[in-house]
């Protein structure tokens, strides 16, 4: 489930590792430098395409929250010349500011470009796999 120059899979494993930092710290200009300027996004149904245009609906996301621990763990990355392909588990507790904070797993299904020389999302869908703390 792991093929390719292990450099660029590092390389990969430090942009999720970006990723993960800019949602942490709820910084937009860190989370997003990880994005291609045509990615798209898929987070759970809601399609979102360009660079900014996933910002700024993740900007959105994020005003309604107090705090947020995030942690991903690549468990597949496949690396074939400039692009690749990954998929990343996801831990989250988010905590609102009006509501209980809430746990969830989730799973990410990514491709990759080496776009001047560094690694950039291309293509994440997202989808939920546990969540816990949900007010029914």
């Amino acid at each position: 489930m792991f093929s390719g120059p292990l450099e660029d899979r590092l390389a990969i494993r430090e942009l999720n590792g970006t990723y993960a930092d800019g949602v942490v710290r709820i910084d937009p200009e860190t989370w997003g430098s990880v994005w291609a300027d045509d990615a798209h996004w898929n987070l759970m149904g809601h399609e979102v395409n360009g660079k900014e245009a996933i910002v700024a609906m993740w900007n959105g996301a994020m005003i309604g929250l107090e705090a947020v621990s995030f942690q991903c763990i690549p468990c597949m990355i496949e690396v074939t010349g400039n692009t690749a392909r990954s998929r990343v588990q996801t831990q989250e507790i988010l905590k609102p500011k009006d509501a209980p904070a809430r746990h969830v797993g989730g799973l990410y299904d990514d491709e990759l470009a080496k776009i001047d020389g560094e690694w950039r999302f291309t293509s994440r869908t997202f989808r939920i796999v546990a969540e816990f703390g949900v007010e029914s």
